[in-house]
């Protein structure tokens, strides 16, 4: 009896307690619920939004390549433009890849301006940022004095990636043009001594070398 009495007291204290502490933080209470209901809104909505952007680019990035199948050249570049500036690290990246292959900006300077941009807004693993400057080494090739390619090429040439043979291989090539032989024989070689590489590589650099002068 006492000690059914003793929990009925000790019921009654706790339901007690919870309510002073309810009605003495009650505004607290209901300003951290309002805001955790805000917070998983805003959190939904916020990647719904996301992933609606995302389909946006790849629809972008498809009809830029509908339209220069189609032969409508400005309309996909400034399609593609408008991909690049909106700082995804994988559409904006494409779209430039795209410009690069299909050769449609010639513009030095204009080029170098969207390659920047990617650059400075997105921030990517080593290997496709490493993509990323070989491929406008192979562009500035064209156009920069051998110092400045070599300080394009550096980070890679001097680091273990994959695009290293692929930076050497254009080296070779890029003073083979210019038949500084001894010059493109010195990385055509460096090439060669690297193992686990494609053969495609390989016979490209050993084609080169056939390709010179003695003497």
């Amino acid at each position: 009896m006492n000690e059914n009495l003793f929990e009925a007291q000790y019921d009654v204290t706790k339901k007690s307690r919870i309510k002073r502490f309810y009605e003495s933080n009650r505004t607290i209470i209901f300003s951290l619920i309002i805001f955790s209901l805000i917070s998983i809104g805003f959190t939904a909505y916020y990647f719904d939004s996301k992933e609606r952007k995302r389909v946006e680019l790849s629809e972008n990035y498809i009809d830029a390549k509908i339209y220069l199948q189609n032969g409508e050249t400005d309309k996909a570049i400034n399609l593609l433009k408008e991909v690049i500036y909106s700082n995804d690290t994988t559409y904006s990246t494409l779209s430039l890849f795209l410009i690069l292959n299909q050769n449609l900006i010639k513009d030095y300077d204009e080029l170098t301006i969207l390659f920047n941009h990617i650059v400075e807004n997105n921030k990517f693993k080593k290997e496709l940022k490493n993509l990323l400057f070989f491929k406008k080494a192979l562009f500035d090739s064209n156009f920069v004095n051998e110092s400045e390619l070599l300080e394009r090429l550096k980070p890679i040439i001097n680091n273990d990636t994959l695009w290293k043979p692929h930076a050497l291989l254009l080296l070779g090539d890029y003073f083979f043009s210019k038949k500084e032989y001894l010059k493109g024989k010195e990385f055509y070689l460096q090439l060669l001594t690297m193992k686990n590489l494609h053969n495609d590589l390989y016979e490209k650099a050993r084609l080169q070398l056939s390709l010179i002068p003695n003497g």
